[in-house]
């Protein structure tokens, strides 16, 4: 059973998805309970690989309402859990082939955290521009077909 907390929906807007990872997160006890209320913003994320870890830089969990002194840091850089082999195809596609990795989806499955990422190519003006007219044109042939 999943429970969808927080989308990217800028994120196929300004890059084509290639491949879906699901990763973990190493998070502390109020980063957890933050982030079960839905205070979660990854807008301005990536993905970034140090020692062979995976790592996400500037996503924002808003500290926990009820926490003390030992309250989180809102934007620290957490770790994500994945498979060595995940990491390693990761990141030769990012230093190879100029593909970036960013998150898209954050979910509860199970009780546990998850993170949905995307290796992805960043698109161009041109191409921004064509997803909004096709998407344009679908919604007007659903518009029409709902009409009938």
């Amino acid at each position: 059973m999943e429970k969808t907390i927080a989308l990217n929906r800028k994120a196929k807007h300004d890059y084509f998805l290639e491949e879906l990872y699901e990763a973990g997160i190493e998070l502390t006890g109020t980063e957890i309970k933050s982030i079960r209320k839905g205070k979660v913003q990854f807008k301005d994320a990536y993905i970034d690989f140090v020692n062979g870890e995976a790592f996400i830089v500037d996503m924002h969990i808003s500290q926990y309402e009820n926490g003390n002194i030992f309250n989180h840091d809102e934007t620290r850089t957490r770790r994500l859990l994945l498979h060595k082999y995940e990491i390693r195809t990761l990141r030769k596609a990012v230093t190879v082939k100029g593909y970036t990795v960013i998150p898209t989806r954050m979910y509860l499955k199970n009780g546990l955290c998850k993170l949905e990422i995307a290796l992805a190519k960043g698109k161009d003006l041109y191409d921004k521009r064509q997803a909004l007219k096709e998407k344009d044109v679908q919604r007007e042939i659903a518009k029409a077909m709902k009409v009938r």
